[in-house]
């Protein structure tokens, strides 16, 4: 028998009724007056700056702030926005709360500014102290992080300044893409769906919609050059003030990374480029193509016999994540059982998918579901990172959440587990189509978010010597850092640059490389897997760990040394090694 499964957000029952619901102020007022208490308890006794006991009592009161100051009005409004890009009701809730959860931010401020500037001598005395041996790692980043903070007055500023002076920019810009509409075949089809439909049509569709896509990106760049150029140039002021020497740095501090092991991994990447441009055109002999096109990048070289509509899809990963473990499965049922999985794309819903966990606020999915096997992938992909939260919750309030790196290793993860349970039911012609799709993924996923990174640290550099950089250089610039690994097995026309417009990640500045560094890492993890089950146990123990110690430590207890250069060389040879075999196989299919 199917699962009863639900395929749509239940809001009301896991958050509001409305907008209006008086519950929202009276969670809003709950953790306000939480953080005026605290507030006012510990500006006025500072013996937490001075003895271990009772910075020890001072942070498990912050911890418990975690809790009460409930982020539940402000997920509600941001999901209801996701639903409908025009829902204008949860848009102004969102603004009017935002000041409200900024002005609770300053008004706690003063905590970690205090304990980031105590002495050098306190510091590793706080360090050392048994009473805080629960809070090293957290002691250790908010030590290093505080090399780089302002005084309160000025963070105060910067935080209250922080939405009209970026948050806004990207959403205005976001609700011109998702709003706008794409005329091809006589209708008009919303952004996020034609993108999506892109790699579905047969080519002179697919090339027809591509270019009317880009051209409906290129009427709205000129919005996107002023919103690029403001939030950027918001950024070196940012940085500059805070001491950081190049734009990437902030991100990686504020991932935990280290920045030597981030480094190596985006010149060991962009040094094999080549990989991603044998891979093209290998693609372009398997479409009979001489070249491909932008259009063409993520194009299927065939199809499987049938869709695989969403009931299936979910049937499919759920055996495979059950295989690993059955507490995975679990997980995966309550999720869709308990109406925290939306699945398919409607008018004015956003484009793409995500999942979102919050300490003490339920898990939830967004998904765009198509009955394809991208869709399948991407199910994995999102319920991978659900368990990644679920398992988190193991650990106290002040660890359950973790670094971005760290979480793009558990999606993949269970995304290459689900590649794997479907290629078994396929046949041998279709097994060829799955290993493009999956080298394809691979090269999407590294090499693509790589020459993305490579493009926003040249993006910066320029904005930051010429002060404005127009749309169309925006644009070439796209094309250029595209073409670096695509290679000249892909032909990209002017139009082709204007896709800057629609990636939401770049205004995430240099989160990209999350996802090249998750990628390669879940890739050692699942072959242990393959090679010894109980492995699975380690793996485990990574999704467990949330945010209780530095990715690379983390991996470090499964025996991933992430910190060596050789490690990600050896996960590109490991892509180099699927391509090498598809190669063989399109040579076997002539």
């Amino acid at each position: 028998m199917a699962r009863a499964y639900k395929t749509e957000w239940d809001l009301k029952k896991h958050f509001y009724t409305s907008v209006s619901d008086p519950r929202i102020e009276a969670d809003m007022q709950k953790g306000d007056r939480a953080a005026e208490a605290f507030a006012a308890k510990y500006r006025k006794d500072k013996t937490w700056l001075k003895e271990p006991k009772a910075l020890a009592k001072a942070l498990s009161a912050y911890e418990q702030l975690e809790l009460e100051g409930s982020p539940a009005p402000m997920l509600y409004a941001s999901y209801r926005k996701e639903l409908d890009a025009n829902d204008k009701q949860a848009e102004a809730l969102m603004n009017t709360l935002d000041e409200r959860y900024t002005k609770r931010g300053n008004l706690l401020m003063f905590f970690a500014l205090e304990l980031g500037k105590v002495p050098a001598a306190v510091q590793k005395r706080f360090l050392k102290a048994p009473e805080l041996a629960e809070y090293h790692y957290m002691l250790t980043k908010l030590f290093e992080n505080a090399k780089h903070d302002l005084s309160e007055s000025e963070e105060k500023i910067l935080s209250l300044m922080g939405d009209v002076s970026h948050g806004r920019w990207v959403q205005a810009v976001e609700n011109i893409v998702n709003t706008a509409e794409v005329p091809f075949g006589g209708k008009r089809i919303p952004v996020p769906e034609a993108s999506e439909m892109l790699r579905t049509l047969p080519k002179a569709k697919r090339h027809a919609l591509h270019k009317a896509l880009m051209q409906t990106l290129r009427s709205v760049s000129p919005m996107a050059e002023s919103e690029m150029n403001a939030i950027i140039a918001r950024k070196k002021i940012t940085d500059e003030l805070r001491g950081f020497a190049e734009p990437f740095d902030a991100t990686i501090l504020g991932y935990e990374n280290e920045r030597a092991s981030v480094l190596a991994m985006v010149e060991a990447v962009t040094e094999r480029f080549d990989i991603a441009q044998r891979f093209y055109k290998t693609k372009a002999k398997l479409m009979g193509e001489k070249k491909l096109t932008y259009a063409d990048r993520a194009a299927p070289i065939g199809t499987l016999k049938k869709k695989i509509p969403f009931a299936e899809a979910a049937k499919m990963v759920r055996e495979a994540f059950a295989a690993l473990h059955p507490r995975y499965a679990e997980i995966f049922d309550r999720l869709l059982e308990n109406s925290q999985t939306d699945v398919y794309p409607k008018k004015g819903k956003s484009g793409g998918a995500f999942c979102s966990g919050v300490v003490g606020m339920p898990t939830m999915v967004f998904l765009n579901h198509v009955d394809d096997a991208h869709s399948l992938m991407t199910l994995a992909h999102e319920m991978g990172h659900a368990i990644h939260f679920e398992r988190s919750k193991q650990q106290r309030p002040l660890y359950q959440d973790f670094t971005t790196s760290v979480a793009e290793t558990a999606s993949t993860f269970f995304e290459q587990v689900a590649f794997d349970a479907l290629t078994a039911t396929l046949s041998e012609k279709e097994r060829l189509i799955a290993l493009h799709d999956h080298v394809q993924d691979d090269v999407a996923t590294i090499s693509r978010q790589i020459a993305f990174f490579n493009f926003e640290r040249d993006l910066h550099t320029a904005v930051r010597a010429k002060g404005l950089v127009p749309k169309e250089e925006i644009a070439k610039l796209m094309n250029t850092h595209m073409a670096s690994y695509l290679g000249s097995a892909v032909a990209l026309v002017e139009d082709d640059g204007y896709f800057f417009v629609y990636v939401s990640h770049i205004r995430r500045f240099f989160y990209v490389y999350s996802y090249a560094y998750g990628k390669l890492i879940s890739r050692a993890l699942y072959e242990r897997v393959k090679q010894d089950p109980s492995y699975i146990e380690k793996v485990d123990a990574f999704l467990s760990a949330g945010g209780s110690a530095s990715p690379e430590d983390i991996f470090a207890a499964c025996g991933l040394d992430v910190r060596s250069p050789a490690f990600f060389k050896e996960g590109l040879a490991g892509i180099e090694r699927d391509l090498a075999a598809l190669e063989r196989a399109a040579k076997g299919k002539k």
